[in-house]
């Protein structure tokens, strides 16, 4: 091991405390609908490729149906590498995301 290479001794301790991320499909289909709304269909992946990844909205998801979406941020590093780099002209288009998402998920009654 690393540590006896270095005349050390390590014990290694590993529990597993997350539990899977799994996305509700209609919740997930929704985000998609609404992204798709904001920036066009070209630019919302709806359907994309499972990622193992830990993540504690897990068990949100565990406790209410959801989705955990990622919003892109161009070509960028990802999010917790050094070299990431938050591109804030994307603030506006994120905003209108959440903001539709929320309008289309509890209407907000007309004014007239």
């Amino acid at each position: 091991t690393t540590a006896a290479l270095h005349g050390a001794r390590a014990t290694l301790t590993y529990a597993r405390e997350y539990p899977v991320t799994v996305n509700d499909p209609g919740c997930a289909r929704f985000a998609a609908e609404v992204a798709a709304e904001i920036v066009g269909p070209e630019r919302s992946a709806g359907d994309t490729e499972p990622r193992l990844a830990a993540e504690d909205f897990s068990f949100m998801l565990e406790a209410r149906p959801g989705a955990y979406i990622l919003l892109g941020n161009g070509s960028s590093a990802s999010l917790h590498h050094p070299a990431y780099d938050f591109d804030d002209a994307l603030i506006p288009i994120g905003a209108s995301f959440w903001v539709r998402l929320a309008e289309r998920a509890m209407p907000l009654p007309d004014p007239r």
